[in-house]
């Protein structure tokens, strides 16, 4: 046996550090990047507002409104809306697409309540709506929190209210309530999954009754005559309505350092963000790059608006037939990015990671290999071609990064849109911000792992190689 003397063992060793310690050049920057992020949450807590603040924002930088067989030609910018829940933005390269696009995929919706189709009711004078959770929630984390209410409903004439209360100082705001722990004895024997159900999600709405004291169910119609006043919608509109439950506060820097942000919807705006941005600021690229932001993950991606459906792989075949360029070749020859959050090694939960294979808040971007659940089912595995690929790019740009999994192997897993892009023949990997609380209605990121995500992925939209 022979011992060998290493030399200089940090150059054999891996090991992640802190955004601080390897960049600290980069915190200014992070600071002012991240103003910009918190608009973007403020002003797009449902699917929908955060499409629209995207248009907003794509056509404030000259792109166009696609349109199938118009004429582009390298350094277009061009964009596309799909049904007010995603979006799909293009800067045209001057290779040919048939050398392969430069995708950067999020999504923007995030864990919620939606109302149920027949939501109002009211019992003992006091008047609710019912809700049905969507996505991965923790149910007992959404009672006793201030929530607003965010969405559209469309009257018998075919005419739309949009809805947005709770958000202005001078607006009421909602909750769930919980029951007190002096009459708590039986809910505190119940396991936590079982602590709140879905069917005590009931949001309180008011409790003044109309002034006819004959009429049945009066506070309910009193809350109807307020709604049919703002809004002009009777309850028999709820049947046409996408009505969602979000958190009334605001995004707000987090800790007596300010490095932190705490807010609803990291998951996965604080991916969708910098991809945007990125996407927006790159000139002349060399590939083709496209910025799609997505809805439907947090409940499999199905549906017209989800990644499992077909339509950003038809915008991306319209796309090549400006070019007459066979999309089979086109799809074979790109990469993309599924830029997806992961979970924040937690150190006040620390028997759910494994400590080497963690991701760490303010330790640059996070790559994971793979997704999935226990023996990597239901996953898009990226290959070593790929991860080797992705590392060097961010080495060579002097970008902080680290790689890991969302933690102990047998404790559940989770998913991303990977597979669905990586069905379609392109080459896909994993990356993301890691998250602290991930799906409770107040997450936590580090302002230098949000930075750190754009800059990967304008380093991916400018790469030529």
């Amino acid at each position: 046996m022979e011992q060998r003397n290493a030399k200089n063992p940090e150059t054999l060793l891996y090991k992640n550090k802190s955004v601080a310690d390897l960049a600290p050049d980069a915190l200014e920057a992070a600071e002012a990047f991240c103003e910009g992020y918190k608009a973007f949450l403020n002003n797009g807590k449902t699917e929908r507002e955060a499409a629209r603040y995207s248009e907003t924002l794509l056509k404030e930088a000259g792109y166009r409104p696609f349109v199938p067989g118009m004429e582009l030609k390298a350094g277009d910018k061009v964009y596309k809306i799909n049904r007010s829940k995603c979006v799909l933005a293009a800067t045209i390269g001057q290779k040919s697409m048939a050398e392969g696009f430069h995708l950067n995929i999020a999504h923007i919706d995030s864990p919620r309540l939606d109302l149920r189709p027949v939501p109002l009711y009211e019992k003992s004078d006091l008047a609710y709506l019912r809700t049905h959770y969507y996505g991965g929630v923790r149910k007992y984390q959404w009672p006793t929190i201030p929530l607003a209410l965010h969405g559209v409903i469309y009257r018998a004439d075919g005419s739309c209210a949009e809805i947005s209360i709770g958000e202005k100082e001078s607006d009421p705001v909602f909750c769930i309530t919980d029951l007190l722990p002096h009459l708590g004895a039986k809910q505190n024997e119940k396991k936590l999954p079982d602590g709140i159900t879905g069917e005590n999600l009931n949001v309180l709405m008011g409790s003044l009754p109309i002034q006819d004291k004959e009429a049945e169910d009066r506070v309910k119609l009193n809350i109807l005559c307020l709604l049919n006043e703002a809004y002009g919608i009777t309850e028999a509109d709820f049947t046409r309505a996408e009505v969602e439950v979000v958190p009334a506060f605001k995004a707000r820097d987090v800790g007596l350092d300010r490095s932190l942000i705490g807010s609803y919807g990291h998951d996965d705006r604080v991916d969708a963000y910098p991809a945007l941005m990125a996407e927006m600021e790159t000139k002349n690229p060399a590939y083709t790059t496209v910025c799609v932001l997505t809805d439907k993950e947090e409940t499999g991606s199905d549906g017209v608006t989800g990644l499992n459906s077909m339509y950003t792989f038809h915008f991306l075949q319209q796309l090549c037939e400006t070019q007459g360029v066979n999309p089979i070749i086109a799809f074979q020859a790109s990469k993309c990015l599924s830029a997806d959050v992961t979970a924040g090694y937690d150190p006040s939960f620390a028997d759910a990671f494994e400590p080497s294979n963690g991701t760490y808040a303010g330790r640059g971007i996070a790559i994971y290999k793979y997704t999935g659940a226990r023996g990597k089912s239901s996953t898009n595995d990226a290959s070593a071609e790929l991860v080797s690929y992705l590392t060097s790019l961010l080495e060579d740009n002097g970008i902080v990064w680290q790689i890991g999994e969302m933690g102990k192997i047998d404790l559940g897993g989770g998913g991303t849109v990977a597979k669905y892009v990586a069905n379609q023949d392109i080459d896909t990997i994993d990356i993301g911000v890691p998250v602290l609380s991930m799906h409770s209605p107040f997450e936590v990121v580090a302002k230098v792992d949000v930075y750190m995500a754009y800059r990967t992925f304008k380093a991916f939209c400018e790469d030529a190689r």
